[in-house]
């Protein structure tokens, strides 16, 4: 057993007995060497293959010799901006700096810079001229080709120029990291790096390169938003490994962005053996006096079981991270990791989840995509399963079962998203049942997204009937298992496709339901989604039919605070709101309505002193339920 964490500095390659490191991994992430952390995975599946990696979190990018901390690579430098994208990770979606960050020791902001992927490229161009770079994780992956960006408004070339890197290792790069350290020890130059699937590289020479569409350059993507909604339907149909064509995106006529096909999916014993490696579990010790990490709290005590989702939602970047196609752990390796951390001194007898980017998703989607691979122009769920596919629980809930009959295990949960239209058409309700009973802490949290059967359509998600049946028949379950326990909707304002009309009317849905969130999140149009795409470009790739889209501030202000309408402080724009929406009806004193007027109001125009309501003929008592958020009244 290796008890070790990986070299973050020369004294502890000397310990190791390490002269020089063969690849160096800069990652905006401080150093947390659980596999929920990227740059953990990486490093230890290139340290199984024979090679030795050492870390270096979080360099000062304003000083150009902390990147010579661990000295020249002989192979080549790793770089990363983290778990999330940088840009993400410092701005909320109305572009404040967000005040902590919770991959950084102690949670402090501001231990990497905006766009870390290409200021750590850049910083190690300064010291290593000729040195192999290869960047990944979330942020190149979706940067790999021209992209819109929310944060400057515009659109950017590949990350691939920006950064001055050789290679960019896309997606879930276990398989392709492995392909290219092999070809860099062989002595293959890296700009020879050109056949390694779920790669990105650049040439001059495209008659080298065979088997590929072509992409409308980059200035003709500038010239006309139009050709950009194209190029990127081109590539959103080109994500799968089995189908997935090779694209060329020229560059002033004599450069080329080349994008292999992704790499193929791993299998369970693959997906096992990578989740064996020795981590240590744990932040590195140099951040103790810091407090740790933050990010590791939600992870610690979660099993990741699957990769990948066939959702196809809109806004989502997983299909062009992950795929579509779902790969899974065998329930011996997450039974094995389960065992070694229930008797960890702070496990107080709670498994936090076990899942992945959606839980209930524990086998590929049909037969078919096992040897063919998703469907390129069809989706799985939307706009209704698809008659292949398989919709079967019975292994899920065969782990859950395993897991809670753990010792010390008092109670496994289920937080990383539950896909309520897959689960509602499972003809056998046992999974449903044992969910409600076991796995819900109090509340369970799912993604409706919208009410409105004009939005969803946009985002990819089913008709609203879908999600009231579930919520019926979660209300029904609960019922005869005794117990109450709530829903909790994620819901989206602003995305492509709703207009004040379909913001008034979520509104309404939730007045109805007596509900008011706490948080809502407004549309984040990050790269590489086909709802970021429509965000761009006015129009919906997949169609090509104009969509509206809210872009002003001002608006987009509206129709959050329509969803938190009882909020006093939303009050003005929740007015305003509804004039522009021609629903002053909804301002009265009717139950129905989701303001009063205000004093010395006439017909439609309203002042904004409120008036004081009369005084109730009988006593209400409220009590206010906050974690809940449900409001009850009892007379």
């Amino acid at each position: 057993m290796n008890n070790r964490f990986l070299p973050v500095s020369k004294e502890d390659m000397l310990r190791q007995g390490i002269e020089q490191l063969d690849f160096v991994y800069v990652t905006g992430d401080a150093y947390v060497d659980h596999p929920s952390f990227a740059h953990a995975v990486i490093s230890r599946v290139l340290e199984s293959n024979g090679y030795s990696v050492g870390i270096l979190a979080q360099p000062d990018w304003k000083n150009k010799d902390s990147i010579l901390a661990l000295g020249e690579p002989r192979l080549g430098f790793l770089v990363s901006a983290g778990n999330m994208d940088s840009m993400v990770n410092h701005y909320s979606v109305s572009k404040k700096r967000r005040k902590a960050d919770a991959f950084s020791p102690g949670g402090v902001m501001g231990k990497r810079p905006d766009n870390a992927t290409i200021v750590y490229c850049n910083l190690i161009r300064q010291a290593f001229r000729h040195k192999p770079i290869i960047i990944g994780g979330i942020e190149a992956s979706l940067r790999r080709m021209a992209h819109y960006d929310y944060w400057s408004d515009s659109l950017k070339r590949s990350i691939l120029l920006d950064s001055g890197a050789d290679l960019i290792s896309y997606g879930m790069g276990e398989r392709s990291v492995v392909e290219i350290a092999d070809a860099l020890k062989s002595g293959i130059a890296v700009s020879d790096i050109t056949f390694i699937n779920g790669t990105v590289f650049k040439t001059r020479r495209i008659e080298d390169v065979y088997d590929y569409e072509l992409l409308p350059s980059y200035d003709e993507l500038k010239a006309d938003k139009l050709n950009y909604a194209r190029s990127f339907y081109t590539q959103y149909c080109n994500t799968d490994p089995f189908s997935g064509k090779r694209l060329a995106e020229p560059y002033g006529g004599s450069l080329y962005i080349v994008q292999n096909p992704p790499a193929a999916p791993l299998t369970q014993a693959e997906m096992d053996r990578i989740y064996s490696l020795p981590y240590q579990r744990t932040w590195h010790p140099d951040y103790d006096s810091a407090g740790g990490v933050p990010a590791i709290e939600e992870v610690k005590f979660s099993l990741v079981s699957n990769r990948g989702c066939f959702g196809g939602c809109s806004f989502c970047a997983l299909t062009f991270h992950q795929g579509r196609i779902v790969q899974t752990r065998s329930h011996e390796s997450l039974l094995r990791e389960a065992e070694k951390f229930i008797w960890e001194p702070d496990f107080k007898g709670y498994i936090h989840d076990v899942g992945g980017p959606t839980a209930n998703f524990r086998q590929p989607a049909c037969d078919k995509q096992l040897t063919k691979g998703a469907c390129p122009k069809k989706q799985c769920l939307y706009p209704r399963p698809c008659r292949n596919l398989k919709i079967d629980h019975s292994d899920y809930l065969s782990l859950l079962q395993k897991l809670r009959a753990l010792p010390k295990v008092k109670k496994v949960f289920i937080r990383s998203g539950i896909r309520f239209d897959y689960l509602i058409h499972d003809k056998d309700d046992s999974f449903f049942r044992e969910l409600v009973e076991h796995h819900v802490s109090g509340q369970l949290k799912v993604a409706p997204e919208h009410i409105s059967d004009k939005v969803l359509c946009r985002m990819g998600k089913p008709e609203n009937e879908v999600y009231r049946k579930f919520v019926s028949k979660y209300k029904e379950l609960n019922e005869k298992a005794g117990k109450k326990q709530f829903l909790v909707p994620y819901l989206m304002s602003s995305h492509p496709g709703s207009t004040l009309k379909e913001a008034v009317e979520l509104a309404e849905y939730l007045r109805d339901l007596g509900y008011m969130p706490e948080q809502v999140q407004d549309f984040y149009p990050t790269p590489s989604t086909i709802s970021t795409c429509m965000y761009y470009t006015g129009v919906d790739p997949r169609t090509m039919e104009k969509v509206y889209v809210p872009v002003n501030p001002h608006e987009k202000a509206m129709q959050r605070a329509l969803i938190q309408y009882r909020n006093p402080k939303n009050r003005e724009l929740v007015e305003e709101a509804l004039k522009k929406a021609g629903r002053t009806d909804l301002i009265g004193y009717d139950r129905k309505c989701l303001i009063r007027p205000v004093a010395g109001a006439t017909g439609r125009d309203y002042g904004r002193q409120e008036i004081k309501p009369r005084p109730a003929k009988k006593k209400t008592i409220r009590n206010v339920h906050r974690k809940k958020g449900q409001v009850s009244r009892s007379k």
